[in-house]
């Protein structure tokens, strides 16, 4: 079983910055970072595999890095330039290495946090 704490959202204003992290237990699984709002479908923003490569949804391209300490266990996502648009409820989610499918399917994903708040005004 592994087990994601997040923490690190809050309110911002536009054009604000905020850095969340996810303490996870197991760093051999593929760690992602969704967001979702009240009535629409978890949106995948960040992955990052044990290896270091990553990827983002379109909407956050430039302003988003995700980013991962392995002896730390932990993983983050640097968020700049701050939109209304992306406030939600952040979500840090975990899949095996071998798990196939598109990343920004939510289904692929085994293990999740209980989600931090993002707001943006």
């Amino acid at each position: 079983h592994v087990q994601l704490v997040e923490s690190g959202g809050g309110s911002v204003q536009a054009g604000g910055s905020l850095n969340l992290t996810c303490v996870y237990i197991d760093s051999s699984y593929c760690m992602g970072w969704f967001r979702q709002t009240p009535g629409k479908e978890r949106e995948g923003v960040a992955l990052i595999n044990p290896g270091g490569t990553t990827a983002y949804t379109d909407s956050v391209k430039g302003r988003f890095t995700i980013s991962q300490d392995n002896a730390e266990n932990t993983v983050y996502l640097q968020m700049n330039s701050l939109k209304p648009e992306d406030t939600a409820m952040y979500y840090c989610a975990a899949r095996g290495v071998g798990v196939g499918g598109s990343w920004l399917d939510p289904t692929r994903y085994t293990y999740w946090g209980q989600g931090t708040q993002v707001t943006v005004s």
